[in-house]
């Protein structure tokens, strides 16, 4: 489990590439995956339509009719792999997501206590202390791989998941945290649940968390969640997402 000395690249049938940097889950590795998108970015590469992130490669989908010729775009991309360096920065955006904790917001919140020996304040003040970095999306649209929880806080999943999660609910599975961007099956410990969507089918982009940003809970009461509630559903609210070395205004 390490991360490769030169970068995989790889074919996925007739319309994808995908370059591969290692087989472990770290921030190294994955900071070369971001630098990669951020590079084919910049470079403006003619016929691609998406790419997709993941813990430790980047999936990279291209029209085949305006890629003609695959071999000198196959170089090109393995160009700006060899660039990448993974080197771990500060830097990137962060985004505050507030969360109204336990009661009927966080069902599982006592399973928590009980696992972990720690009281319903000190879960919060430990799950809202670090800065949460989002390594990929995925299961369902905009669910956000987060890293960073506090290793105390580990809890395992349900024994049965639930048929239906409410979206916006956050969760604890062993030693991740997460959000549920929408209604779904799940079985992850509820701790709380966010009043913003972080999956919006019209909105520009869909997804409020986007991998290589940073995630800072904070905790809120009921009565901020139902305002925040009532702002995000006549789309009169903004979260508050600045620079990782800086502060919320």
């Amino acid at each position: 489990m390490a991360e490769y000395l030169e970068p995989k690249i790889l074919y996925a049938g007739d319309s994808a590439v995908i370059v591969e940097f290692g087989d472990s889950i770290d921030m190294k590795t994955n900071a070369k995956v971001q630098q990669l998108r951020r590079y084919i970015e910049c470079a403006q590469l003619g016929g691609i339509v998406e790419m997709v992130p993941t813990y430790r490669s980047l999936a990279v989908y291209f029209d085949p009719v305006e890629v003609e010729y695959v071999g000198p775009f196959f170089e090109r991309l393995k160009i700006l792999a060899q660039k990448t360096k993974g080197e771990i920065s500060e830097g990137g955006l962060t985004i505050v997501i507030p969360v109204c904790y336990g009661g009927e917001f966080g069902p599982d919140m006592g399973n928590v206590v009980s696992h972990t020996g720690l009281t319903e304040e000190e879960i919060i003040r430990r799950h809202t202390a670090p800065d949460y970095y989002c390594y990929m999306l995925g299961f369902t649209p905009g669910f956000s791989y987060l890293g960073g929880m506090d290793e105390t806080l580990a809890t395992p999943r349900l024994k049965e998941p639930r048929k239906v999660i409410p979206a916006g609910s956050v969760g604890i599975a062993g030693k991740q945290t997460g959000i549920y961007p929408i209604e779904s099956p799940g079985g992850w410990q509820l701790i709380g649940r966010t009043p913003l969507r972080l999956f919006d089918p019209e909105g520009e982009p869909p997804f409020l968390i986007d991998a290589g940003m940073w995630v800072r809970f904070q905790s809120i009461a009921k009565e901020e969640y139902d305002e925040i509630a009532a702002k995000v559903a006549a789309r009169e609210y903004k979260p508050e997402i600045f620079p990782k070395s800086g502060e919320a205004e």
